[in-house]
């Protein structure tokens, strides 16, 4: 799902809420050491996501917002702003020539240059968290025994 936040509405915090969980608290911000990525330049996107892209030749930024039960990638273009919500089980992350994030059949292909080698630790992180995030909801394993 993706929200033109440029202007406040609460409405959409609650959307972001329900779908992938509250900001996490400023104990847990400081144990994670900071849940929010550095600034990344867009080289790519999918078609369906053209229309938040800028299309002459000015720099897409964008910057990532972890969360409990999901992400939030933030797209600046121009004076507007979109927030893509995308939770854990709809997340797949590619490291093809700098990363990709793929979900809900779109993608967001970021710049391999110095701000992605920067957020390097921040993926890392993000993996992590996804990776726990799947731990704790996988299905169990049932044995049958004769």
């Amino acid at each position: 799902m993706i929200l033109n936040t440029t202007h406040y509405n609460p409405e959409h915090k609650q959307i972001i809420n329900v779908l992938i969980g509250s900001s996490f608290s400023l104990v847990q911000k400081l144990k994670m050491k900071g849940v929010g990525s550095g600034r990344m330049i867009i080289d790519k996107v999918s078609p369906n996501m053209q229309s938040m892209i800028n299309k002459v030749s000015d720099i897409n930024y964008t910057n990532i917002e972890l969360r409990s039960k999901g992400i939030l990638v933030m797209i600046n273009k121009g004076l507007k702003n979109y927030t893509w919500i995308i939770p854990y089980y709809q997340l797949a992350i590619n490291k093809i020539n700098g990363y990709s994030i793929h979900a809900q059949g779109k993608f967001v292909h970021f710049k391999n240059n110095k701000m992605l080698r920067e957020n390097k630790k921040f993926f890392d992180k993000l993996l992590n968290e996804k990776l726990r995030y799947d731990m704790d909801f996988t299905m169990p394993k049932i044995y049958l025994v004769k």
